[in-house]
């Protein structure tokens, strides 16, 4: 076995989606960062391997302009206008590349943290072994990130956690169990099918399970396939970890035992359908989290608190899973429905007891219940753009996690910056010089002024629309355009256009999550060619033309020129609304 030595800034451990936006972020921020997974294929739940939908504080769409922006946003934009055929397969490369190609991100497929080394509450380092070239890697870094899931990174540092479902007692929680328990939700396999357009027969496998229309009593089952997220075993008898082979085996028979059931036991409109793959890995919803300063609970999610110390915001229900899955005919789940966006503290995203590591993805320090709500990946994802934004500025000051809370504003105001929402939080970056600007426009609806792309909120919320609306598109396009009072020398110019945030826009196989989609590649919304002036007076000092632009977030570089006083960004076209439309413009 060979072994090599590796030294990092951050080192995130678990590449699902939580792990991908925390290493990208970090590396952004300019720490030197290792991305360890140990799948083949990064996205962990999203990934081909299991194929799930990435689902947020939108709620499949039912939460007008709540869909998480920032690097999700990015890559999922990215995954629209490359992979129009919604293929999972592709997808893996759309987050390979994303990590892969990243300056200051190292990345480590295949590769199994073992071992973590701790002293006085501190992790030194960690041995991850890579299978595939037999390498041994001992990695020191400042900060480590538990990404993994199962929080088995904090756990094997001795980091205090919880496990199953806390009594009403516990938080004071009205729709917790009344006592403790030791259950957890259970794992899922998914499968999907295909209509060969014949009837095609299926021969059941003699391993497989039988089952009744009584048996899947409260669980929709049709030809159609892949919603069949009920199939759901483990979390009472079965440990989540320790029984996970036991669960999966179990899962494989029940999987081929349902579809028998389809194809053989009824009428259920499926003579024409086979199975078209079947999931070997299964998609885990809840085993370990670990104890941070804050533990986000069930209260706090039902009264949308606005936490000072907010990094993201969740809305998924609290989505609670009934205890023995599909060996039971209870209702598969109860949703319990929140009224608004609520947000997640920066004092349960990193361990309590643990001075170096951070955690993110579903083992953020919360309650049962509130994780039912948290434990979905979009919020994941948002959660881990803030861990690793945080992590870049604890390495800048030598300080620990804890610490990096007193500069919760600054972390705040990068993430707004880079587009990661935070509910109640608004521009006050004084480096901002757009915020001092006057702004004109070549026409603009009612409730849409020009004004809105400088007041510090850059989507729509509630009745307040926070963007700049054309009154429809000249043939000469329309512009939107920035005076100074003094000339300044910008560096660049950040925009952020609309892409339709109360749309979905994830990847899916469920028809609930993929046929309400429109059949285009990204949202029409979007600007898609323009160009970025700089006068001084009325002579042009720069012009920079985009062209078929499908980002909702461009930042655009300026390089050195003479003093400016005026910018005007002129839109040329977009992906085909008759408007154009902009949430914000920041100057640096």
């Amino acid at each position: 076995m060979i072994k090599k030595e590796k030294s990092y800034d951050v080192v995130v451990v678990g590449g699902g989606m939580s792990g991908i936006c925390a290493a990208i972020a970090a590396a952004r921020h300019g720490a030197k960062v290792a991305l360890i997974h140990n799948r083949p294929v990064l996205g962990g739940n999203a990934s081909s391997e299991i194929r799930m939908h990435i689902c947020g504080a939108d709620t499949h769409g039912s939460r007008p302009h709540a869909r998480e922006t920032g690097i999700l946003e990015e890559i999922l934009l990215e995954n629209r206008y490359r992979n129009p055929q919604y293929s999972y397969p592709v997808f893996d490369g759309v987050l390979w590349e994303k990590v892969y190609f990243q300056d200051g991100l190292d990345l480590y497929l295949n590769t199994h943290c073992h071992q973590v080394h701790v002293n006085n509450g501190h992790i030194q380092y960690i041995e991850a072994i890579q299978l595939t070239s037999e390498t041994t890697f001992l990695m020191t870094a400042n900060y480590f990130v538990d990404t993994t899931g199962d929080g088995t990174l904090a756990y094997d540092a001795g980091a205090d956690y919880m496990m199953g479902r806390e009594g009403s007692d516990v938080f004071n929680e009205p729709h917790a169990p009344h006592k403790t328990d030791p259950y957890t939700m259970g794992n899922t396999l998914l499968f999907t099918t295909k209509d060969m357009g014949h009837p095609v027969p299926f021969h059941k496998p003699f391993w497989a399970n039988t089952y009744t229309e009584e048996d899947l009593a409260h669980r929709s089952h049709g030809a159609t396939g892949y919603n069949y997220w009920w199939i759901e075993l483990g979390g009472d008898k079965l440990h989540t970890i320790e029984d996970s082979e036991t669960i999966r085996n179990e899962l494989v028979k029940a999987v081929y035992g349902v579809w028998d059931h389809v194809k053989n036991g009824g009428n259920h409109d499926a003579d024409n359908y086979v199975l078209d793959w079947v999931g070997f890995l299964p998609g885990k919803r809840e085993s370990r989290r670990i104890v941070g300063d804050y533990v986000l609970t069930e209260n706090d999610l039902a009264s949308a608190r606005a936490f000072e110390d907010a990094i993201g915001y969740g809305g998924w229900p609290m989505d609670m899973h009934v205890v023995g899955g599909l060996n039971t005919q209870l209702e598969p789940t109860e949703c319990i429905y929140l009224p608004e966006v609520y947000t997640i503290p920066y004092g349960s995203i990193y361990a309590k007891d643990i001075d170096n590591l951070y955690i993110g993805g579903r083992v953020i320090s919360a309650s049962h219940m509130a994780f039912g709500s948290t434990r979905v990946m979009a919020t994941c994802a948002i959660i881990g753009q803030a861990i690793g934004t945080s992590a870049a500025l604890a390495n800048k000051h030598h300080i620990t996690p804890r610490e990096a809370s007193t500069y919760i504003k600054d972390i705040q105001q990068q993430l707004l910056r880079d587009d990661a929402y935070i509910p109640h939080i608004t521009n006050e970056d004084d480096s901002d010089l757009a915020r001092q600007a006057t702004v004109t426009c070549s026409s603009e609806q009612l409730g849409y002024d020009a004004n809105f792309v400088i007041n510090g909120i850059s989507r729509t919320v509630k009745e307040n629309s926070n963007a700049w609306h054309s009154d429809g598109m000249s043939e000469d396009g329309e512009w939107i355009a920035l005076d100074f009072t003094q000339a300044i020398h910008p560096t660049s110019v950040e925009i952020k256009f609309d892409s339709n945030l109360s749309k979905q826009i994830m990847l899916s196989a469920f028809h609930n999550g993929l046929g309400d989609q429109e059949k285009i590649t990204v949202p029409i919304e979007l600007v898609k060619d323009y160009t970025i002036t700089c006068y001084q007076g009325t002579t042009s000092v720069y012009k920079k033309t985009i062209e078929n632009n499908y980002q909702r977030l461009n930042k655009i570089s300026i390089p050195p020129c003479q003093p400016i006083d005026r910018i005007c960004i002129h839109v040329h076209g977009t992906h085909g609304c008759d408007n154009t439309h902009i949430y914000e413009i920041r100057v640096y």
